[in-house]
């Protein structure tokens, strides 16, 4: 009956063993699924501020350049202006040159027509003017002052044409020039207009430029913050999926344990009975002369007996008890066995932790070789990895995920995702 019972125990422990190793292997597959998934998003999350950076590159160049173009349109604008008045003014300057012009024309016209009555007088009564003169004269005296007189009307005449001439001449250089330096104006303002427009349009393409930018930073910005969002619902994954790992690794320990000592129970039951077998096989027909011989025999061999199971016991107890001291003194040389955590690395920059140059959650600076973060634990525990002492100073994983901190955002990710035995010094 005992044995029955023992064999089902045998038979149930190493079913729970194998159903424990198959789900354990399950549990193994989807952390490694769930690394997987991880360690795609922050690919992703790298790309994605990746292109978030270069754009903000290019939207800082194209806002110098928009700088410049409202410069060189505020530039011209002035001098637009300044060329607005200076062209009114050749305007003014223009007509007024122009009227002089034809003041000094219509003078002209009149002191010409003038001296032509005068001259035509003097040709159609030139003769009997003459002779008249020298007949009225008084004297010869007389006579020669005013043939004097006449001439000097005549050199007169002569003389104010001329110069209305020569005035008529400069009054028309002065308009010629008036008139080129109004044109130059024209034309000049004409192509400050133009370019204005032409300034006007780049700042106009260069806007839409910047606004396209902002557009697709959002983008990449909102596809970053999915990405995040997926790395962190990963590391809770692996979190819960690694608990449940340990969970179902120390069941199906505690199974085989049970199913190795029934075993052992089988086995000291079995020897047991073969011991009691071989007894009563080997006892001798009773003799009552013998009796009390065979009985103190009996009762020897019983002592024997006793005594040699005795030490196995005691062998057994102190097997156990050495085992026990020497799994205290490794407790206590490497301090508190936490369990096999997973591990990753990161940074202090801008794809790690959103933005850079932060401190951490405690409020004091990350430093490579000794930061790590880790939530369930108070800030300062200390922590023994792989031979090396750590300090939990920042939070951003769940506990049994270490993120371990480096010096550069290369030797973060060349860590990669590991694993490791991780135990509590303080």
């Amino acid at each position: 009956m005992m044995t029955k019972k023992v064999l089902s125990l045998l038979l149930a422990g190493a079913l729970t063993i194998s159903m424990g190793t198959s789900v354990f292997a399950s549990t193994e597959d989807q952390i490694v699924a769930a690394q997987a998934q991880k360690q795609e998003a922050q690919a992703g999350l790298a790309q994605a501020q990746a292109n978030i950076s270069s754009l903000e590159s290019k939207k800082q160049e194209l806002e110098s350049y928009m700088a410049e173009l409202d410069a060189q349109y505020n530039e011209l604008t002035n001098t637009i202006s300044k060329l607005s008045i200076e062209a009114a003014q050749k305007e003014d300057e223009l007509k007024k040159i122009q009227l002089e012009l034809a003041r000094a024309k219509k003078k002209a016209e009149e002191q010409y027509d003038a001296m032509k009555l005068r001259i035509v007088y003097m040709y159609e009564k030139g003769g009997s003017s003459m002779l008249e003169t020298l007949l009225a004269s008084e004297s010869l005296a007389d006579f020669l002052n005013q043939a004097n007189n006449i001439s000097a009307i005549s050199e007169y005449d002569r003389n104010m044409l001329k110069e209305y001439e020569e005035t008529q001449k400069n009054i028309q250089t002065h308009e010629k020039k008036a008139v080129e330096e109004s044109a130059s104006i024209n034309t000049l303002l004409a192509e400050k207009n133009a370019k204005q427009q032409e300034v006007q349009a780049l700042a106009a393409s260069t806007g839409d430029s910047i606004n396209s930018y902002i557009s697709q930073i959002s983008a990449s910005q909102e596809e970053a913050n999915a990405l995040m969002a997926q790395v962190n619902s990963a590391d809770n994954s692996i979190a819960v999926l690694v608990a449940q790992a340990e969970a179902e690794e120390a069941a199906a320990q505690a199974a085989a344990e049970e199913a190795a000592q029934a075993e052992q129970e089988e086995t000291s039951s079995e020897e047991t009975g073969e011991n009691e077998d071989s007894q009563s096989t080997e006892e001798p027909e009773y003799d009552p002369e013998t009796d009390t011989t065979e009985s103190e025999s009996s009762s020897s061999s019983s002592d024997v007996i006793v005594e040699e199971e005795a030490p196995s016991e005691d062998a057994g107890t102190a097997e156990d008890s050495g085992s026990s001291d020497t799994s205290d003194s490794g407790s206590s040389g490497q301090g508190t066995y936490l369990g096999n955590f997973t591990l990753t690395g990161y940074c202090n920059c801008a794809q790690c932790c959103g933005t850079a140059g932060n401190a951490t959650a405690s409020g004091v600076m990350p430093s490579a070789g000794h930061t790590v973060a880790m939530a369930g634990v108070p800030f300062g525990t200390q922590l023994l990895i792989n031979g090396t002492v750590y300090t939990v100073e920042d939070l951003g994983t769940p506990y049994g995920h270490v993120d371990i901190y480096f010096g550069s955002h290369s030797e973060a990710l060349s860590f990669g995702l590991q694993s490791a035995d991780v135990y509590q010094l303080n």
